[in-house]
């Protein structure tokens, strides 16, 4: 990767970083009481959702973060887990991608993998 391709990257990160922190909003998770209890459960479910969306920029925040170091150290571009190349598209589709396609996959049938051994253990205590 030449030094104007990762400049892009490192411009496309910082501008995805900049909007992160624009958009957090932890107001929107202020506990408010409402006379009805139709009223009380909607603002439960919007506070659910604020604190989801808070985690998930969150999550999204150290990627980006851990990709800009990635860049200054000189191992951006390369996967954590077999060091190859992350191809271009991925980079150009996710530039905060730590894995290759090939080993993001495999991480994603683990975890799929782990949560429905969970599930099905939690059906056969019910049962």
């Amino acid at each position: 990767m030449d030094k104007h391709e990762m400049m892009t990257y490192r411009r496309t990160l910082e501008a995805k970083r900049a909007e992160i922190i624009r958009s957090r909003n932890p107001e929107k998770i202020v506990i408010e009481r409402a006379a009805d209890e139709m009223d009380e459960l909607v603002l439960a479910n919007e506070r659910e959702l604020a604190i989801e969306t808070l985690n998930r920029q969150a999550g999204l925040l150290g990627q980006v973060n851990k990709a800009l170091d990635r860049i200054k150290d000189g191992s951006y571009g390369t996967c954590e887990e077999c060091e190859s190349a992350i191809s271009p598209r991925r980079l150009a589709a996710l530039p905060w991608a730590s894995l290759c396609i090939r080993c993001q996959e495999r991480a994603d049938q683990e975890q799929r993998g782990g949560r429905e051994d969970r599930f099905d253990i939690a059906l056969q205590d019910a049962a």
